[in-house]
């Protein structure tokens, strides 16, 4: 595993590598496969796209059979070059920018979730429902977050942009750029961020400067319980994000089930954890059709093998699929929801004005 444990990344890249672990363990405590244990080498690259090479290298010089980039997104696109020469199949667990599956060089690399092209498509029927035609825009100054917002923004065509607004990630103020989002008069705001400290800044600044306006965000501030504590009382109260995690999902409940077995009652389960768990249970099953995990084009076109996989997130018919042309596999807009949060700042379900369809 490439994981951003330290870098921009951390905040999501460090839940999903705790699941990564423990989903590993799980199935060595079960026999491993094929009767061979499976054994997790980990480095860091920062999200730092220069890093990425020797990352990757280090790791194939460590036996690793496959990889899981579990890191941002500039990152990882410049990880499939040197998928290429390494010639080791990987899965982005936590990727949402649909280039990381597309040509070039994208025979060796998949994804699970929908990507920010749906994501733009279920933003706009919420917008559409809810009468919002004018947007600001606050995002932070990441790589990761920048080719983002190139794929979503340029996918909103529903709306117009008023303004757009950027603060350091490691901002300690964020007052100046709500104002002049404020003077923009937009009918709402969406946050774009890879959450952490800058999210729960900039949603307190709203909710004390933008109070009444509808905002929007993405997964990060859903997946992230750690910062839902570090808001101010009510500062994330009818804040909407777009989330993965449905409680009627049966697979979800078996998963929540067993990780607050292992992490405590009190552990709040993400879409970050599920899907680190399926990419951990994919590349399983790959293994096991290729017979092994030693050649790595059989190990590849097993993955390519695997249709109608019943994901642990999204809605309770959502599946993943992969084909030789079809490497991100989320199969319809049925893996996301938008969720919204309630006055205890924590998620307190489906939003009401509007969710994307099961179909697709």
């Amino acid at each position: 595993m490439d994981e951003d444990s330290t870098g921009p990344g951390a905040s999501y890249s460090t839940i999903a590598g705790k699941t990564i672990r423990l989903a590993v363990q799980d199935i060595n405590d079960k026999g491993g496969v094929l009767g061979r244990p499976l054994r997790l080498v980990v480095e860091n690259d920062e999200s730092d796209p220069t890093k990425v090479p020797a990352v990757l290298q280090k790791l194939s010089g460590q036996g690793a059979k496959a990889l899981l980039l579990q890191s941002g997104s500039a990152a990882i696109m410049q990880a499939k070059s040197t998928l290429t020469q390494l010639k080791l199949p990987a899965i982005a667990p936590t990727g949402v920018t649909a280039t990381l599956v597309e040509p070039p060089n994208n025979e060796l690399i998949y994804m699970l979730a929908n990507t920010t092209a749906d994501w733009a498509e279920v933003y706009c029927g919420a917008f559409k429902a809810a009468n919002i035609s004018r947007l600001g825009v606050l995002t932070d100054d990441t790589t990761t977050i920048a080719a983002l917002n190139k794929s979503l923004l340029g996918g909103l065509s529903c709306v117009t942009v008023v303004a757009t607004e950027k603060g350091a990630a490691n901002a300690s103020d964020l007052s100046a750029q709500v104002a002049r989002l404020k003077n923009a008069n937009p009918d709402a705001v969406l946050v774009t961020s890879v959450g952490g400290a800058f999210e729960v800044l900039a949603q307190n600044t709203l909710a004390r400067q933008f109070s009444g306006k509808p905002r929007f965000s993405l997964a990060s501030i859903g997946n992230q319980p750690s910062s839902w504590k570090l808001a101010n009382a009510g500062a994330l109260k009818g804040l909407i994000f777009m989330g993965s995690i449905n409680s009627e999902n049966p697979r979800t409940q078996a998963l929540t089930k067993l990780l607050k077995e292992k992490n405590g009652d009190d552990y709040e389960v993400t879409a970050y954890d599920a899907q680190a768990w399926d990419s951990v249970q994919l590349l399983k099953l790959a293994i096991e059709k290729a017979g092994g995990p030693d050649d790595p084009a059989k190990l590849n076109a097993a993955i390519q093998g695997i249709t109608g996989y019943q994901a642990a997130f999204g809605q309770g018919n959502f599946t993943l699929s992969f084909s030789a042309t079809k490497h991100l596999g989320a199969d319809g807009l049925c893996g996301l929801s938008l969720i919204e949060f309630g006055d205890d700042n924590k998620p307190k379900g489906p939003w009401s004005t509007f969710q994307p369809p099961c179909s697709g």
